[in-house]
């Protein structure tokens, strides 16, 4: 009999997990899709609104339609579609096309058109390790500042936070790009949703607003959350990656759940400020988060 499939309790293990969670294969699919130009990619880094961005366009461009078992299936994940059996090129259930992906501007396929949410770099780390403890690695096994050393400023499976932003940042005011900010949707959902219909070229009409509203807010999203967990991305890849399959993710209920936040140290702020100015500022010329929402603020 073999013996049970475990979580990992240590960084070293959750590295070498994580290099089982997709195939070549399926990455080279991604990188090489050929898009039309219709087509629309919510590219972002982990953790900085990528499904609710995928909920919104599918919500925008279906009049609601929450059919779908989980919406990875009907936004797929470009680089991990050939991994779950899914054609990219397949028809999808209404216009525009639209996916998910976790790619860098250099390397997303070019041709298409490209929503790009960031996020402010502390609230990732928090959302990234929240969403990783009781999936990746056994709750507890790992300090939040050992996972920040090793997985958010060493770089994920997705690249470093710090390299999505500058690989974006330079083409921000493109006809084909809308660089949008995760705090701007929370604070301003319904400016949002009007600058994403008239990126993707949906007529936003009053009951579509509505809709889009409702469909789009976390007591909605919470309320389905199933739809939104990823269980199908992960009945595929926990397998692979030698993990036990499990209930639910943390995807949307975490932020939410009532349990403990955790806490971000002086130390590993400083760090997360450091990366920032070596690594963003000189790009960017901004001297930290704040400036910068402040300047997609001021458009």
């Amino acid at each position: 009999m073999a013996a049970p499939l475990t979580r990992p309790t240590t960084i070293e293990e959750v590295k070498a997990r994580l290099d089982r969670f997709s195939s070549d294969e399926s990455n080279k699919a991604g990188l090489n899709y050929r898009p039309k130009p219709s087509d629309v990619f919510i590219a972002t880094y982990p953790k900085c609104g990528t499904t609710w961005m995928q909920q919104l366009v599918h919500c925008l461009r279906t009049r609601g339609d929450m059919g779908f078992a989980e919406i990875t299936q009907v936004v797929p994940w470009l680089e991990l579609s050939y991994d779950l059996g899914i054609d990219n090129y397949a028809p999808q259930i209404s216009a525009p096309q639209a996916f998910k992906s976790h790619f860098s501007w250099n390397q997303i396929p070019k041709g298409g058109r490209y929503i790009h949410v960031t996020r402010n770099p502390e609230d990732v780390l928090v959302s990234f390790y929240r969403f990783f403890e009781g999936w990746f690695f056994e709750t507890g096994s790992i300090s939040l500042d050992s996972f920040a050393t090793e997985l958010f400023l060493g770089g994920s499976g997705s690249g470093k936070y710090w390299d999505h932003v500058v690989d974006w940042w330079p083409h921000r005011q493109q006809e084909n790009v809308l660089f949008l900010t995760y705090e701007d949707m929370v604070d301003e959902p319904d400016r949002m949703i009007e600058r994403v219909a008239d990126f993707i070229g949906i007529n936003l009409d009053p009951e579509l607003r509505s809709i889009a509203l409702e469909n789009s807010s976390a007591a909605f999203m919470r309320q389905h959350a199933h739809k939104f967990d990823d269980h199908a991305v992960r009945q595929k890849t926990d397998p692979r990656c030698g993990l036990p399959l499990s209930g639910d993710s943390a995807k949307i209920s975490a932020e939410d759940s009532g349990s403990p936040k955790p806490k971000i140290s002086m130390q590993l702020k400083a760090r997360l400020q450091t990366n920032w100015q070596q690594m963003v500022f000189p790009v960017t010329g901004l001297k930290d988060y704040h400036q910068l929402r402040q300047n997609i603020l001021a458009g």
